[in-house]
């Protein structure tokens, strides 16, 4: 299954979630996926946005703090601070998608079960067409569950308008109307 969108959507890829003892596993396979979505959107005019998680004091996504950072992030991409899992509560990514006339987005990143799914399920909410590559989101293990197991079930909680590519390779992208 092939989806095409116009914007992209990259959840929290924060340094202290890829790096150190707090990574998720596998962190250096998911970075290089994103980069290579990050790349193909770049080349084809695509809406890229970056959110940013301003984690509690004490967390890997601390502001200001050594693994805060974004990783993949370039000058000049759209960077959307927030402190609420869902990317569109209190922040300005409904209104950038609406005035670049954005309908078709896809959606990466860091948590699956959090920060990706909240994301996800209020664009599908407002009616946009999303794709959530199974391979281009992670997790954490939580507890006796592995934490591919939680990335599958969190795909599926978000119910049957979602479409689900099983590899990033099967995304391509656009340019936004505006």
């Amino acid at each position: 299954m092939t989806f095409t969108a116009e914007a992209l959507i990259v959840t929290d890829m924060q340094q202290g979630f890829l790096d150190g003892h707090a990574a998720v596993p596998d962190a250096a396979g998911l970075t290089a996926v994103v980069s290579d979505l990050l790349n193909r959107a770049r080349r084809a005019g695509a809406l890229i946005v970056h959110l940013q998680n301003d984690g509690p004091v004490g967390e890997p996504d601390e502001p200001g703090k050594p693994g805060w950072e974004l990783v993949l992030a370039e000058p000049g991409e759209p960077v959307i601070r927030k402190t609420d899992d869902d990317g569109f509560e209190g922040t300005t990514l409904g209104s950038l998608l609406e005035e670049h006339e954005v309908k078709q987005l896809v959606i990466c990143g860091l948590l699956s079960e959090m920060c990706v799914s909240a994301t996800a399920r209020t664009a599908l909410w407002k009616e946009y067409a999303v794709a959530l590559p199974r391979n281009a989101h992670a997790t954490y293990d939580l507890d006796d569950i592995p934490a591919a197991v939680v990335a599958r079930v969190a795909e599926h909680a978000l119910g049957d308008e979602i479409q689900l590519p099983h590899s990033a390779a099967d995304v391509r992208f656009t340019a936004p109307p505006k």
